[in-house]
C-alpha cells in the first residue's frame, strides 16, 4: 500500500497561487448573485407563477449544498486542484446552458449544474492549508473565506448595470467567462497538492447525505409557499429527520466516511460549524433587506427611491469592507488567534445591525451599515477555516471546510425563508402588489441580531488556544502542533514515541528532512523535521503498528514499518534515505 502523503509536492506555491484562489472565490460568489437584481422579472421572463420561479435559486442552493461536502472528500482523496478545475467546468456548462434558454427547466438545470461550483471555496482553502507556509496561511485563508462576499457585493451593481441595460442571458455569458478565466489561471498557476487522503469513496455516504440535505433544505427555501404546517412542508422535515439519523448511524460504521461524525463532533470543529450557521444568517439578511429598502418609492414615507443601480452600488461596501478586513484578520490572529477574531467579528455584526436599525431614512445611512457589517462578517469568516484546520488533520481539510461552507449555506438558506416570511407577512398591499414594510425591515434586523448573538454563545464556549510566542501565525494546524512537540520532545522532553536520526545513502545526516508518522488508518500521527544532526524525535499517541515516511531535497522518498509496544520509553531508529531521485 503506497502513502501518497510521502510524495513531494509538484509545485510551489507562487505569488500568484491565493489571488488565483480568491478569484476563483469571487466567480463562485458571481454565479450566486447574479439573478438578484431580476428576481422579482423572473416569472415574466421565463412566462412561469413566482412559485415555479424561485426554482432557480432553489436549485443552486439544493445542488451547492450537496456538492460542497462531497467535492471537498473528491478532493482530499484525488486532489483539490483537480476537483477545484471539475466544479469550475460544471459551473461554466451550467452557465451556457441557462444563457441558451427562456425555458424554465431548462433554466433550472443549468442552475443546478453552476451550484457545483460551491465547492470551489473549501476546496481553494485546502490547496492553501498544503502549501502554504504557517506564516503566510493566516491571511490567505481569509482572502478565499471571505472571497463570497466580495464577490456578492461587486456582483450586485455589475449585475444591476448589465441587467438595466442588456440583454439578462449576458449575465451567464458573463458568468462562464469568467469561469473559463478562473479555470485558466488555475491550470497555470496553482500547483497540485501531494497530500491525499487514506481510503475510498462513500458512494452510500454521498447519497444518503444528498438525500437528507435535500429533504432538510426543500420545506425551508419553499415553506412560506406551501405552508409551514402544510403536510408537505411537516413530511418533509419528518423524512430528513429520519434518513439524517440513519445516514449518521452508517457513517459512523464506515472505514473512510465521506464525514468523520467523530471528528466532527469535537467540541471546536462543533462549535465552529454552529457559529458558521449564524453568521450565514447575518451576512443573507443585509442582502435581502437593504436593497429593497433602497428601491422602494419614496411615495411610501420611508422608501429611499434609488435606482438597481445605485442600490448595487450603496451595498457593494459590504463585499469590498470583506476584502479589505483579510490582512486585518491575519494581524489579529496572529496576536490573539482565530477565536477571539470570530468573537470581534460576530459583536461588530451586533453593532452594524443594532445601529442599522436607526439608519434607514438616507442612501448614504445604508453604505455605514453596509461597511460595519462587511467588516464584521469579514472578520468572522476569516476565523471559520483556521478553527475548523486546526482542529482536524491534514489529510481531512478539504471534507471539514466542505462541510463548515455547507453549515454557512444552511444559515443562508435559513435566513433566506425565514426574512421572506417576515417581510411576506409584515408587507402592505397596495394595488394589489404586497409592499414590504419598515416593520419588517426592522424584525427582520432584529432576527439577524439574534442571530449574531447564539454565534457568540457558540464562539464563547470554544477551546482558548494561545498563539505562539516564535511564530508570526498561531500553529493553525495538527501538522503544526506535532512539529512544536516533537521540537519539545528533541529539546530533551521524554515522551513515549520514535526517535533517532535521518542519514543519507553514505551515512551523513540530513537536516531538514520531513519525517511523518502515519497510524495504521492511514492518517497523519505527527510530523517533524530532522535537526542539523539529522536527529528526530516523534512521540506516539497510543501503542500499535506505524509507518514513518522520510522525504529530504536531493533524496528519494522512505517508508518505514514500525511497532511502539507502549512502553514509557523512546523506540531507536535511524532512517537511511535512497540516494538522489531523477525526475521523468
Amino acid at each position: 500500500m503506497s502513502h501518497t502523503t510521502t510524495d513531494e509536492p509538484t509545485g510551489r506555491a507562487t505569488g500568484a497561487t491565493v489571488p488565483v484562489l480568491a478569484f476563483a472565490g469571487i466567480v463562485v460568489a458571481v454565479m450566486q448573485t447574479l439573478l438578484v437584481p431580476v428576481i422579482k422579472d423572473l416569472p415574466r421572463l421565463l412566462e412561469t407563477t413566482p412559485s415555479n420561479a424561485t426554482w432557480v435559486l432553489t436549485s443552486t442552493l439544493l445542488s451547492g449544498a450537496v456538492a460542497t461536502p462531497i467535492m471537498g472528500r473528491l478532493g482530499d482523496l484525488y486532489g483539490k486542484r483537480r476537483m477545484l478545475i471539475l466544479s469550475l467546468a460544471v459551473m461554466v456548462v451550467g452557465a451556457l446552458v441557462s444563457a441558451f434558454t427562456d425555458a424554465l427547466l431548462p433554466m433550472i438545470v443549468g442552475r443546478t449544474l453552476q451550484g457545483f461550483a460551491m465547492g470551489a471555496i473549501p476546496l481553494g482553502i485546502g490547496l492553501m492549508r498544503d502549501m502554504l507556509p504557517r506564516e503566510r496561511l493566516g491571511s490567505a485563508m481569509a482572502l478565499m473565506s471571505s472571497s463570497i462576499g466580495v464577490g456578492g457585493g461587486l456582483a450586485l451593481p455589475a449585475a444591476a448595470l448589465v441587467a438595466q441595460h442588456a440583454d439578462w442571458h449576458a449575465l451567464f455569458y458573463g458568468a462562464a467567462g469568467l469561469g473559463i478565466l478562473s479555470i485558466a489561471l488555475t491550470l497555470a498557476v496553482v500547483p497540485e497538492s501531494p497530500l491525499r487522503a487514506k481510503g475510498t469513496f462513500d458512494l452510500p455516504g454521498a447519497l444518503g447525505l444528498s438525500a437528507g440535505l435535500v429533504l432538510f433544505l426543500l420545506p425551508i427555501t419553499k415553506g412560506s409557499d406551501w405552508g409551514w404546517s402544510s403536510p408537505t412542508t411537516l413530511g418533509l422535515f419528518t423524512a430528513a429527520v429520519v434518513v439524517l439519523l440513519l445516514w449518521g448511524l452508517m457513517e459512523l460504521r464506515v472505514k473512510a466516511p465521506l464525514v468523520d461524525l467523530r471528528t466532527t463532533a469535537r467540541r471546536e470543529v462543533l462549535l465552529t460549524n454552529l457559529a458558521s450557521i449564524m453568521v450565514g444568517v447575518s451576512f443573507y439578511v443585509v442582502s435581502l433587506v437593504l436593497p429593497q429598502l433602497l428601491q422602494l418609492p419614496a411615495a411610501t414615507g420611508y422608501g429611499l427611491g434609488q435606482s438597481m443601480v445605485v442600490a448595487g452600488l450603496c451595498v457593494a461596501p459590504l463585499g469590498l469592507t470583506m476584502m479589505f478586513t483579510a490582512p486585518v484578520y491575519a494581524r489579529l490572529s496572529a496576536r490573539y488567534g482565530p477565536r477571539t477574531t470570530l468573537i470581534v467579528g460576530l459583536l461588530v455584526i451586533a453593532v452594524g445591525y443594532g445601529g442599522g436599525l436607526g439608519l434607514m431614512s438616507a442612501a448614504w445611512q445604508t453604505v455605514v451599515t453596509s461597511v460595519l457589517l462587511g467588516a464584521g462578517i469579514g472578520l468572522a469568516y476569516s476565523s471559520l477555516p483556521a478553527l475548523i484546520i486546526g482542529a482536524v488533520p491534514a489529510s481531512e481539510t478539504g471534507a471539514a471546510n466542505g462541510l463548515n461552507t455547507l453549515m454557512r449555506s444552511i444559515g443562508t438558506s435559513v435566513s433566506s425563508a425565514v426574512i421572506g416570511m417576515v417581510l411576506a407577512n409584515t408587507a402592505d398591499d397596495v394595488g394589489g402588489v404586497a409592499v414590504p414594510t419598515m416593520h419588517g425591515f426592522r424584525v427582520s434586523f432584529l432576527i439577524a441580531t439574534a442571530a449574531v448573538a447564539a454565534g457568540l454563545v457558540f464562539a464563547f464556549f470554544l477551546p482558548r488556544r494561545r498563539p505562539s510566542a516564535h511564530t508570526q501565525l498561531r500553529a493553525s494546524s495538527e501538522e503544526d502542533a506535532n512539529l512544536a512537540r516533537a521540537e519539545e520532545v528533541l529539546a530533551g522532553e521524554v515522551l513515549r514515541g520514535f526517535r533517532g536520526r535521518v542519514l543519507a545513502a553514505d551515512g551523513t545526516p540530513v537536516a531538514r528532512a520531513k519525517v511523518t508518522l502515519i497510524d495504521r488508518h492511514g492518517r497523519q500521527a505527527g510530523a517533524a523535521l530532522s535537526a542539523p544532526d539529522g536527529g528526530y524525535a516523534l512521540p506516539v499517541p497510543a501503542p500499535g503498528p506505524y509507518v514513518l515516511a522520510a522525504r529530504a531535497a536531493g533524496h528519494g522518498p522512505l517508508a518505514h514499518s514500525a511497532t511502539h509496544t507502549g512502553t514509557g520509553h523512546p523506540v531507536d531508529l535511524d532512517l537511511s534515505l535512497p540516494g538522489e531521485t531523477v525526475s521523468a
